[in-house]
Protein backbone atom coordinates (compact mmCIF):
# COMPACT_ATOMS: atom_id res chain seq x y z
CA UNK A 1 0.00 0.00 0.00
CA UNK A 2 1.22 3.31 -0.92
CA UNK A 3 2.14 5.62 1.72
CA UNK A 4 3.74 9.29 2.52
CA UNK A 5 7.43 8.39 2.79
CA UNK A 6 7.26 5.10 0.74
CA UNK A 7 10.12 4.85 -2.08
CA UNK A 8 10.04 1.81 -5.11
CA UNK A 9 12.59 1.53 -7.41
CA UNK A 10 12.08 -0.36 -10.26
CA UNK A 11 14.31 -2.79 -11.11
CA UNK A 12 14.26 -2.97 -14.95
CA UNK A 13 13.81 0.98 -15.82
CA UNK A 14 16.14 2.36 -12.63
CA UNK A 15 13.15 4.53 -12.19
CA UNK A 16 12.73 5.50 -8.28
CA UNK A 17 9.38 6.86 -6.69
CA UNK A 18 8.81 8.32 -3.36
CA UNK A 19 5.31 9.33 -2.43
CA UNK A 20 5.30 12.12 -0.78
CA UNK A 21 1.41 12.92 -0.53
CA UNK A 22 -0.80 9.54 -1.19
CA UNK A 23 -4.58 9.49 -2.10
CA UNK A 24 -5.25 8.81 1.29
CA UNK A 25 -3.60 11.64 2.70
CA UNK A 26 -5.36 14.13 0.49
CA UNK A 27 -8.91 12.49 0.44
CA UNK A 28 -8.15 11.19 -2.88
CA UNK A 29 -7.61 14.69 -4.14
CA UNK A 30 -3.95 14.04 -5.05
CA UNK A 31 -1.27 12.00 -5.36
CA UNK A 32 2.66 13.50 -5.45
CA UNK A 33 5.72 11.96 -5.65
CA UNK A 34 9.08 12.63 -6.29
CA UNK A 35 10.73 10.25 -8.82
CA UNK A 36 14.34 9.73 -9.80
CA UNK A 37 14.73 9.08 -13.53
CA UNK A 38 18.16 7.47 -14.47
CA UNK A 39 20.20 8.36 -17.63
CA UNK A 40 19.49 7.55 -20.50
CA UNK A 41 15.52 7.02 -19.58
CA UNK A 42 13.50 4.58 -21.06
CA UNK A 43 11.02 6.56 -23.56
CA UNK A 44 7.62 5.31 -22.63
CA UNK A 45 4.76 4.97 -25.26
CA UNK A 46 2.66 8.03 -25.44
CA UNK A 47 -0.18 7.98 -23.31
CA UNK A 48 -2.73 9.67 -21.76
CA UNK A 49 -5.01 10.18 -18.80
CA UNK A 50 -8.83 10.42 -19.41
CA UNK A 51 -9.47 11.94 -15.74
CA UNK A 52 -6.91 13.49 -14.62
CA UNK A 53 -4.47 16.15 -15.01
CA UNK A 54 -0.76 16.35 -14.04
CA UNK A 55 2.04 18.75 -13.27
CA UNK A 56 5.70 18.30 -13.11
CA UNK A 57 8.26 20.51 -11.36
CA UNK A 58 12.27 19.48 -12.22
CA UNK A 59 14.13 19.22 -9.15
CA UNK A 60 17.24 18.62 -11.26
CA UNK A 61 18.83 17.28 -14.31
CA UNK A 62 16.49 17.71 -17.55
CA UNK A 63 13.88 15.91 -18.92
CA UNK A 64 12.42 15.44 -22.54
CA UNK A 65 8.39 15.66 -23.55
CA UNK A 66 6.76 15.02 -26.22
CA UNK A 67 3.28 16.96 -26.17
CA UNK A 68 1.15 17.92 -29.46
CA UNK A 69 3.89 16.10 -31.64
CA UNK A 70 6.23 18.71 -30.33
CA UNK A 71 9.61 17.83 -28.42
CA UNK A 72 10.21 20.11 -25.36
CA UNK A 73 13.61 20.23 -23.09
CA UNK A 74 12.73 21.18 -19.67
CA UNK A 75 15.31 21.96 -17.19
CA UNK A 76 16.10 22.21 -13.32
CA UNK A 77 13.42 24.57 -12.39
CA UNK A 78 10.99 24.34 -14.90
CA UNK A 79 7.52 22.91 -14.95
CA UNK A 80 4.65 21.66 -16.57
CA UNK A 81 1.11 20.96 -16.34
CA UNK A 82 -0.30 18.58 -18.88
CA UNK A 83 -4.41 18.50 -18.67
CA UNK A 84 -6.59 15.20 -18.56
CA UNK A 85 -6.80 13.75 -21.92
CA UNK A 86 -3.47 15.17 -23.67
CA UNK A 87 -1.38 12.96 -24.95
CA UNK A 88 2.21 12.61 -23.98
CA UNK A 89 5.39 10.73 -23.08
CA UNK A 90 8.38 11.89 -21.04
CA UNK A 91 11.90 10.75 -20.22
CA UNK A 92 15.51 11.59 -19.00
CA UNK A 93 17.73 11.96 -22.70
CA UNK A 94 20.46 13.22 -21.10
CA UNK A 95 23.43 11.37 -19.51
CA UNK A 96 22.47 12.43 -15.34
CA UNK A 97 20.12 11.26 -13.23
CA UNK A 98 16.76 13.77 -13.23
CA UNK A 99 14.59 14.21 -10.11
CA UNK A 100 11.09 15.74 -10.41
CA UNK A 101 8.32 16.43 -8.50
CA UNK A 102 4.94 15.07 -9.93
CA UNK A 103 1.37 15.75 -8.85
CA UNK A 104 -1.37 13.67 -10.37
CA UNK A 105 -5.01 15.06 -9.33
CA UNK A 106 -7.25 13.39 -8.45
CA UNK A 107 -5.39 10.62 -7.80
CA UNK A 108 -7.53 8.00 -8.59
CA UNK A 109 -5.67 4.42 -8.55
CA UNK A 110 -2.50 5.64 -9.58
CA UNK A 111 -0.56 4.89 -6.85
CA UNK A 112 -1.49 1.03 -7.36
CA UNK A 113 -0.83 1.01 -11.24
CA UNK A 114 2.54 2.28 -10.29
CA UNK A 115 3.14 -0.35 -7.36
CA UNK A 116 1.86 -3.23 -9.59
CA UNK A 117 3.87 -2.29 -12.36
CA UNK A 118 7.05 -1.64 -10.27
CA UNK A 119 5.88 -5.43 -8.36
CA UNK A 120 5.89 -7.44 -11.78
CA UNK A 121 9.26 -6.03 -12.92
CA UNK A 122 10.80 -6.08 -9.58
CA UNK A 123 9.36 -9.74 -10.10
CA UNK A 124 10.81 -10.63 -13.50
CA UNK A 125 7.49 -10.65 -15.06
CA UNK A 126 8.30 -8.02 -18.16
CA UNK A 127 10.12 -9.04 -21.53
CA UNK A 128 13.10 -7.42 -22.29
CA UNK A 129 11.56 -4.28 -23.39
CA UNK A 130 11.25 -3.57 -20.31
CA UNK A 131 6.99 -4.40 -20.67
CA UNK A 132 4.54 -7.08 -19.36
CA UNK A 133 3.34 -9.54 -22.15
CA UNK A 134 0.07 -8.85 -23.83
CA UNK A 135 -2.02 -10.97 -21.91
CA UNK A 136 -0.87 -9.12 -18.44
CA UNK A 137 -1.05 -5.56 -20.45
CA UNK A 138 -4.53 -6.44 -21.14
CA UNK A 139 -5.32 -7.07 -17.62
CA UNK A 140 -3.59 -3.74 -16.64
CA UNK A 141 -5.03 -1.67 -19.38
CA UNK A 142 -8.51 -3.44 -18.34
CA UNK A 143 -8.45 -2.50 -14.56
CA UNK A 144 -6.66 0.80 -14.78
CA UNK A 145 -7.98 2.64 -17.98
CA UNK A 146 -9.50 5.73 -15.70
CA UNK A 147 -5.71 6.36 -15.21
CA UNK A 148 -4.10 5.39 -18.35
CA UNK A 149 -4.47 4.68 -21.74
CA UNK A 150 -2.61 4.11 -24.87
CA UNK A 151 -2.87 6.11 -27.86
CA UNK A 152 -2.39 3.14 -30.87
CA UNK A 153 -4.34 0.97 -31.22
CA UNK A 154 -7.86 3.51 -30.81
CA UNK A 155 -9.55 3.24 -27.38
CA UNK A 156 -12.13 1.37 -28.95
CA UNK A 157 -10.39 -1.03 -30.27
CA UNK A 158 -8.08 -1.01 -27.31
CA UNK A 159 -11.36 -1.79 -25.15
CA UNK A 160 -12.56 -4.98 -27.30
CA UNK A 161 -9.21 -6.44 -27.69
CA UNK A 162 -8.25 -6.13 -24.16
CA UNK A 163 -11.36 -7.14 -23.03
CA UNK A 164 -10.58 -10.44 -24.90
CA UNK A 165 -7.50 -10.84 -24.03
CA UNK A 166 -7.99 -9.58 -20.25
CA UNK A 167 -10.68 -12.79 -19.76
CA UNK A 168 -7.91 -14.92 -21.27
CA UNK A 169 -5.13 -13.62 -19.80
CA UNK A 170 -7.56 -13.96 -16.15
CA UNK A 171 -8.00 -17.62 -17.13
CA UNK A 172 -4.48 -18.38 -17.39
CA UNK A 173 -3.67 -16.64 -13.97
CA UNK A 174 -3.05 -12.85 -15.03
CA UNK A 175 -4.27 -10.06 -13.16
CA UNK A 176 -4.81 -6.52 -13.54
CA UNK A 177 -4.65 -6.29 -9.48
CA UNK A 178 -1.90 -8.22 -7.52
CA UNK A 179 -2.42 -7.98 -3.48
CA UNK A 180 1.19 -8.83 -3.06
CA UNK A 181 2.43 -5.34 -4.74
CA UNK A 182 -0.27 -2.82 -3.04
CA UNK A 183 -0.22 -4.44 0.90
Amino acid sequence: MAYKGKTMLNSKTGIETKFLQTSKDTGGQLLEMETTYPARSHKPPPHYHPQQEEDFTILSGEMTVRMDGQLRILRQGDTLHIPKNKVHSMWNHTLAKAVVNWKVRPALDSEYFFEIATGLANDGKLSTRRKPNLLQTASLMNRFSHEFRLTKPPYWVQRMMFGILGAVGWFLGYKGWYEKYVD
